[in-house]
């Protein structure tokens, strides 16, 4: 599997079927004497901006603090939970027990329900 070209991008899927974003990241793992290893995909405005530019991710990190996102972290999905590799990426966590739709909630919550007859 070439990783770069079926996960990273690719709209993942939790066990519910429903949609919680893109793969934003990937994080392997290296350690001595041992081949590397994928440990875990990642979720977020953040790493997404951090792959254009490192100040640009540190910059919206502190954005989304100071207009009271709880989550500015990205949230990580261990590998070992993909279920799937497709058109879409499939694992097995529940995304509304999760952090990864924190920003969708915060916008939900703070623009969208202000606006009148939403």
């Amino acid at each position: 599997m070439d990783v770069i070209r079926d996960v990273l991008d690719n709209q993942l899927v939790d066990r519910n079927q429903r949609k919680m974003g893109k793969v934003d990241g990937i994080v392997i793992e290296y350690e001595d004497g041992k081949p590397p290893r994928l440990a875990y995909i990642e979720v977020g405005l953040v790493t997404l901006a951090r792959r254009l530019h490192p100040r640009l991710s540190a910059w919206l990190a502190a954005v989304e603090s100071n207009w009271g996102a709880k989550h500015s972290e990205p949230f990580r999905i261990p590998w070992s939970k993909v279920q799937d590799v497709g058109i879409d990426v499939q694992v097995d966590v529940d995304a509304e027990a999760t952090t990864a739709l924190a920003w969708e909630k915060w916008v939900r919550e703070q623009i969208i329900s202000r606006i009148p007859g939403a």
